[in-house]
């Protein structure tokens, strides 16, 4: 559904804004906890070695999970920035002043422009869209995203690497070049940090986002 239709519906539901967003949201194809288990890579050892990352690094091992599941857009921001040092470390912190998810939810989510939108409003900092990449360009920003200076957040959906669900967006923790796998910290308590080879997170990438006009891809903070 385009957004603008979306956005009509919802307009014209008066005083339950609130309640017209669950209803969306309510209507997300669910994901298995076998599924969410068997489609990525947790090997104890891996990970422990993904978290020694230098980027990963920073994230302390920890992550704030993501309020609802509309709001994982804020959520990677929120801890991207905190993991660089930024101020607004909270998805409060990220949204607030911008006119965007004022329901508590991000009806339908919010598109990669519009996440790389909020945040400019927040950091001085480079921000940088990047998408309609091929798959050796895919590689070679992740060969960069172990680089402390640098902070991807990767815009994918779900179906793809799960079988089921939609869009969403995480921070890239780093890269296992030796062993190309991608470790992404997904800020959904359900799922947690996981790894992936490189080749799939990449199709997952690279499909349409939920507004039907544009591919999904990277923001890259600077």
């Amino acid at each position: 559904m385009k957004r603008s239709l979306v956005f009509a519906v919802i307009a014209g539901i008066a005083g339950i804004g609130v309640l017209g967003g669950g209803a969306l949201l309510a209507g997300r194809s669910a994901v298995s906890q076998d599924a969410i288990q068997s489609s990525v890579i947790r090997t104890p050892a891996l990970i422990d070695s993904a978290w020694k990352l230098p980027v990963a690094a920073t994230f302390n091992t920890s992550l704030d999970w993501q309020s609802n599941s509309s709001r994982c857009g804020p959520a990677s921001l929120a801890n991207t920035f905190r993991s660089i040092g930024e101020e607004e470390t909270t998805e409060a912190e990220v949204l607030e002043g911008t006119g965007k998810c004022w329901t508590g939810f991000c009806i339908i989510g919010l598109t990669l422009d519009e996440v790389a939108e909020v945040a400019r409003t927040k950091t001085t900092r480079k921000v940088s869209v990047l998408r309609n990449l091929s798959a050796d360009e895919f590689r070679e920003h992740l060969r960069r995203a172990n680089d402390p200076s640098r902070r991807y957040i990767i815009n994918f959906t779900r179906e793809k690497i799960f079988g089921a669900g939609s869009g969403h967006f995480s921070p890239i923790g780093g890269y296992l070049e030796a062993e190309d796998m991608v470790f992404v910290l997904d800020v959904n308590e359900r799922y947690k940090p996981w790894l992936i080879e490189r080749e799939r997170l990449f199709s997952a990438m690279d499909t349409i986002d939920s507004d039907g006009d544009k591919k999904r891809g990277l923001l890259l903070i600077e």
